[in-house]
This record gives structure tokens, sequence and C-alpha cells, in this order.
């Protein structure tokens, strides 16, 4: 494995390729994950946003967000003083009908996808609004709007893409899409205007830690977001490169392989953690690991040398 494609690690995060925007959105490395907080999540994100997040990802799809809820702990955080608006990354998500619980949905079902897409970004503006005041609606931009999935066909995948498109780039700055294989988003890519500006993917040995895909946005400037990262992966956890740099950079295990996952590039991570604890030794983690391998290239090199041939990236970047 090439060395120099081993010391691009970034621990702060990305600014997102955006030709459309004066300001493209800085995606932080480890974003917060608001899935299944249910009647907690207010209260998680204020937490996390306190404890030092700047990045809080969502959906408008109350089977498993309560994006009002995020917007909601958003405020809190902003109206304490916490954080200012422009210091933050938030992103959602629109969520097709196949997604989405029959009796919840942000959109009539029966509607086109364009007008579903239409109405699933209004309700998402409203949610995450800045202020109490509804008026302040007009006034929000999303950093990101993410197609929680392609949609049965491309025709409608691209229709969807194409309503999104309209938004940017004042009301939403950037697009992406999750749940994704290499094939549908190299068509995507093709046949978009506004380029992907990031994947949300499961990062897991059922689709062999999605190497080809990754390559593809290292090349084309696409930040990959691993989800799932812990709970699919007990083995990685215990894998022998996690285990050392997790004893000489004083992590645990856990953080240790966010940074090795980090270290494969061009990578965020989402981190749903509901303990104030955790999550910020997760925060405190980074800087640890990043005065590790800066004070150690070496040996960060030689495990993330390590790491890689157990996800199969050494194949893909030599």
């Amino acid at each position: 494995m090439a060395r120099s494609a081993l010391a691009r690690t970034s621990w702060e995060g990305y600014t997102l390729r955006s030709p459309q925007h004066a300001n493209p959105a800085f995606i932080p490395t480890i974003v917060y994950g608001t899935a299944w907080k249910k009647d907690r999540t207010a209260n998680l994100v204020h937490q996390a946003i306190s404890s030092g997040f700047r990045a809080v990802d969502t959906a408008a799809q109350p089977k498993h967000y309560r994006e009002d809820l995020v917007g909601e702990g958003i405020r809190r955080a902003l109206a304490d003083g916490i954080v200012r608006r422009e210091d933050l990354y938030i992103q959602t998500k629109f969520t097709s009908v196949h997604g989405q619980n029959p009796d919840d949905m942000p959109y009539n079902p029966n509607d086109s996808v364009t007008d579903q897409v239409h109405a699933s970004v209004r309700s998402s503006l409203h949610n995450l609004r800045s202020s109490a005041s509804p008026e302040s609606a007009e006034e929000t931009y999303i950093d990101a709007l993410v197609l929680h999935s392609p949609l049965p066909t491309m025709a409608q995948t691209i229709e969807a893409w194409s309503t999104l498109e309209t938004y940017v780039p004042d009301r939403i700055r950037h697009l992406g899409i999750s749940n994704t294989t290499l094939p549908a988003l190299r068509e995507l890519v093709s046949l978009a205007k506004v380029k992907p500006a990031v994947v949300q993917n499961r990062f897991y040995g059922g689709t062999q830690f999605d190497v080809p895909l990754r390559a593809y946005c290292r090349e084309h400037e696409i930040v990959y977001q691993s989800f799932w990262t812990l709970t699919a992966n007990p083995e990685l956890v215990q894998s022998k490169p996690v285990i050392s740099l997790a004893r000489d950079s004083g992590v645990s295990s856990a953080a240790a392989l966010y940074g090795l996952v980090l270290g494969l590039g061009q990578t965020t991570i989402l981190d749903g953690t509901t303990k104030k604890e955790h999550m910020k030794a997760d925060l405190a983690a980074l800087k640890s690991m990043q005065l590790f391998s800066s004070e150690n290239p070496e040996k960060w090199h030689d495990l993330l040398e390590d790491f890689a041939q157990l996800t199969g990236d050494h194949v893909h970047l030599q």
C-alpha cells in the first residue's frame, strides 16, 4: 500500500465539493446520528452539541427519526449560545414511500415523486428552522439533503434528485445518497446536474466494506459517511490493529475503530451514542489519535496498513 495514500487522514473534517455555493459546508469527521432516539431526541441533540458535536444527521422519516425534535434540540443549543448556526452541519433525508410508516409520512403517498419531495423538504425546513417562529423556516437552509436510498427505478431516483436540485444552493447546500450500490451511484453521477457530495452507507463485511464504492468516492471527491460502524463489526473492534491503537493512544477500542476507519480516507463516522460521557470521550479520542499519529507516523502507518488489509483496501490503495 502506498504510504502517501495512508497519510491523508483528516481528523477535523472535510469541506464538501460544491461549485454551486460560495460557502460550501464543512462536515466534521464525527456526525451525531439521531435514529431511534424517539422522545429523547431533543435532549440528546442538545447534549451532543453541548459536548462538542458540530454535525447532526436526521431524516424526514417519522418511522425511525424525530426530525422535529432534532430541530428543537438545535434551537435550544442556538438559544443557549453554545454554537452558531453557521458552525453546525445539519443533514436530513428524503425517504421514499417504501421506507415510511404508512400512517405517518411527511407527504401524501399518492402524489407524484416530485410533489412528495417538495412536501418533504418543506417539512424539513420547518422542523430544522433556527428559531421557534414558524416564519423563520423561510430563511432556513440545510447543509445536505440525502436520498435515503435509490427509489425503485432509476427514473424515479432521477425525478427525486432533479427536484432536490431546484433547492441548491440556497435552501439546500449539498445533495447526497444513502444505502446505495456502486452501479446506482455511477449512474446518478453521470445523470445529475448537482453531483453527490456525500454517500452514507453501512460499513460492514456484508458489502465487503464498500471498498470499490469508497475508492470511487475518493476519486470523485465524495465524502463517505460510515454508519453501523460498531454494531456490525464486532470482529473489527477486537482486531489486532484496533486493540493496538487503543492501547498506544489511550482510547477505547470503539474509538480506535473509528480512527482507523477515518484513516481509510475521505470518510466520516455516524456516532449515535446516548451517553454524555461517551459523547465527550469519543470527541476527545479524536484528538488523542491525531496526536498519536503525528508523533508516531511510522507506527500509525503500520497499524493503518494492517487494518486496511482486514477491510480489503490494500488492493485499491496501491
